[in-house]
């Protein structure tokens, strides 16, 4: 399946949200420290309801043990400044959909990781800066799980 991968995610309702996404798609969810809240926070848990347990999602200390985990996976990594969209790629089961902490993206340094495949982005009206951390990250998997038929996980 597809994995979610969140760089120094800082609000806790949308990791919670992204919980849920997880459980509901089979994609797993990957978050890399510094954390802007703690694990047991209530607005995680709340977003989360009770999906946590159906969830795979996995913390690591930085971005470079996420990647080892994640093996040679082609990673994506989802920036405005991209110029190819989000539907522009012929998704791969364990590709890893990369996104950065609320409100700033990823950093320059991240987006340009030698384990980066490619850039995207998600479309948006001209003068908007951003979309919702939790809302990009359910457009891409389906996306993704869309292309493969909405299949079940193997």
């Amino acid at each position: 399946m597809f994995r979610m991968l969140f760089h120094e995610p800082r609000i806790p309702g949308n990791t919670g949200n992204t919980i849920r996404l997880a459980a509901a798609t089979g994609a797993e969810l990957h978050l890399v420290e510094p954390l802007g809240f703690d694990l047991s926070d209530a607005n995680l848990r709340r977003a989360g309801l009770d999906y946590h347990d159906l969830a795979v999602m996995t913390v690591h200390p930085d971005l470079e043990t996420a990647l080892s985990v994640l093996g040679d996976s082609r990673v994506f990594a989802f920036t405005t400044g991209a110029t190819r969209t989000y539907t522009d790629v012929a998704y791969q089961p364990g590709d890893v959909l990369l996104f950065g902490a609320e409100p700033d993206g990823l950093p320059d340094a991240v987006q340009h990781h030698p384990r980066v495949s490619d850039r995207l982005r998600l479309p948006m009206l001209e003068g908007r800066r951003s979309m919702n951390l939790a809302n990009c990250a359910a457009i891409a998997v389906y996306e993704a799980w869309r292309q493969h038929g909405f299949a079940a996980p193997s």
